[in-house]
């Protein structure tokens, strides 16, 4: 399969999983971004913004080649509508990027960084998929604590025990 008949797959990717995560992040309460289920894991904020952002990573992807985690600017979490419509935005740029992505530019490079520090490197077109598993592994993440504050969790795949649709 050709680097650019997996772009479309990514693209039609992008847009079915676009559904649930809309869907989810809708339903995130300001109040609760500071939730935590244990010590050891991240806040219900900061979880719905990696949600949010995981898109831009595959435009840093195409676009930059890298992304350095000591200059990573994350968006400043604030209202729920807000952070939808920063979701749509990098949802929005993702797409293009990977409508303009070259043959050349695929088969290149990505590399993560901190501080400069190289961390790990691998083609482009190699990490769009994993991107895509992250995003949807996190947004899993998301409707579990959801569920643990009892916040109605979205049919994703089918229909979910908050709706039922039989």
């Amino acid at each position: 399969m050709q680097n650019m008949d997996l772009t479309g797959i990514y693209l039609r990717d992008l847009d079915a999983e676009a559904t649930a995560t809309r869907k989810c992040l809708k339903r995130i309460p300001e109040s609760l971004y500071d939730f935590k289920p244990n010590p050891k894991s991240m806040n219900l904020g900061y979880l719905a913004l990696l949600v949010a952002e995981i898109p831009a990573w595959i435009t840093f992807m195409i676009d930059k080649g890298e992304i350095d985690f000591a200059n990573y600017q994350h968006f400043e979490l604030s209202t729920q509508d807000k952070l939808s419509a920063h979701f749509e935005e990098n949802l929005v740029r993702a797409k293009e990027s990977l409508k303009g992505a070259t043959e050349e530019r695929l088969a290149g490079s990505f590399s993560l960084k901190q501080n400069g520090e190289l961390l790990y490197t691998a083609k482009v077109i190699e990490e769009l998929g994993a991107t895509v598993r992250h995003w949807v592994h996190h947004r899993g993440q998301l409707t579990v604590y959801m569920r643990l504050n009892d916040i109605a969790v979205p049919s994703i795949y089918g229909p979910s025990a908050d709706e039922r649709t039989f």
